[in-house]
């Protein structure tokens, strides 16, 4: 019965190997799947929106915001990760018709961060957080059909 369960697999010519036998232990169902990509989803919105909140404190507020908003769309992008796994993930966000959005989106995450806890530049904090909020649009767009 074996035998028969690795010929209809497309796997019959030799034994299974360690590695196929660790991927097909840590392959995801779909429902863990959608519930992973909604709780990494949720987390990013709600460190948005504790970002967005953060930003009327008194002196450091700019920068939570900055912090609080980049790592909320760290998070959302990372619940995509769930729905298509990362290795596809990151192939489909560097083929050719969606390199330049991902680098400038990438730029944006790392120069908000940057401004954020290195630099301690509040309005350059800000102003990376529109534009990074303009980049991930863009990126998102990017991958609707026709929509660039």
């Amino acid at each position: 019965m074996d035998k028969l369960k690795r010929v209809l697999s497309g796997r019959d010519a030799e034994e299974p190997s360690n590695l196929v036998e660790v991927v097909d232990a840590t392959s995801l169902g779909w429902g863990t799947r959608v519930k992973g990509f909604i709780a990494c989803f949720a987390i990013g919105f709600l460190c948005s929106l504790l970002g967005s909140c953060l930003l009327w404190v008194p002196q450091k507020g700019l920068i939570l915001f900055a912090a609080f908003y980049t790592l909320g769309n760290i998070a959302s992008i990372g619940s995509t990760l769930f729905l298509m796994g990362p290795v596809k993930q990151l192939k489909r966000m560097f083929e050719p018709t969606r390199l330049m959005a991902t680098i400038v989106m990438l730029l944006c995450l790392i120069l908000t961060l940057c401004s954020a806890f290195w630099w301690h530049k509040g309005g350059l904090a800000l102003l990376f957080s529109i534009l990074q909020f303009f980049a991930l649009a863009w990126y998102s767009i990017s991958f609707i059909p026709f929509a660039r």
